[in-house]
């Protein structure tokens, strides 16, 4: 039978790992002050994407000292044979609608939150999903390396839960919180820096399995 988890932690244990290299030519255009956020100018698209993001993972763990990415307890869980929740049934549904841009956050099945967001603009049309988040996720930060694109101490890293790929749920700087409610981004979900960091803290908090992402 499935069950619910309850929530009642706001902080779960974080593990090391070791960080891929990246070729020379990435590495180049990755240290260009210019950019000013790196989730923001993230291209989700972009068939270099995983060896992006394993960059960005390596100077987020050198810089904060955290783990760029939450156990993977469904494998566990797989293994053992416990069944796997869906939408509804996991102890947290984000449920992000593209034609309202909105999203419902429900919590143990019951709807807590709802808020606009922006997905993709034209031409980076936020795929469907709907699945468990894949792992990656980061806290507030700025990076050295990276030192634009702040907003109260948010920096690069916008309390982003990933989906799949280079597409994540984040906080956005306040220039682009009159263009939520509409396709704004470059095909990441974008939403207010304090509604990233609820769901942020409700994906750390309940573990990955616990979790469920849809995208319609």
């Amino acid at each position: 039978m499935k069950t619910k988890q309850l929530i009642t932690s706001l902080v779960a244990a974080l593990f090391f790992l070791a960080s891929p290299t990246i070729n020379a030519e990435t590495l180049e255009t990755l240290q260009d002050d210019r950019i000013p956020n790196m989730i923001e100018e993230l291209n989700p698209f972009a068939p270099n994407v995983e060896e992006v993001l394993r960059y960005y993972d390596q100077i987020y763990e050198e810089e904060t000292g955290k783990s760029a990415h939450l156990p993977d307890d469904t494998f566990i869980a797989d293994l053992i044979g416990l069944a796997s929740c869906y939408r509804s049934d996991c102890a947290v549904w984000a449920q992000v609608v593209k034609s309202s841009q909105r999203m419902y956050l429900y919590v143990n099945g019951s709807l807590r939150g709802s808020w606009a967001v922006s997905t993709g603009m034209a031409g980076y049309r936020t795929p469907n999903f709907d699945r468990h988040p894949d792992g990656r996720i980061y806290d507030r930060y700025t990076s050295g390396k990276y030192p634009g694109g702040d907003y109260n101490g948010l920096g690069n890293m916008p309390y982003a839960v990933f989906i799949t790929g280079g597409f994540a749920l984040h906080g956005t700087p306040r220039g682009n919180w009159p263009r939520l409610g509409t396709p704004a981004s470059h095909g990441c979900i974008r939403m207010h820096p304090d509604n990233a960091y609820l769901f942020n803290r409700l994906v750390r908090s309940n573990g990955i399995r616990n979790v469920w992402i849809t995208v319609q």
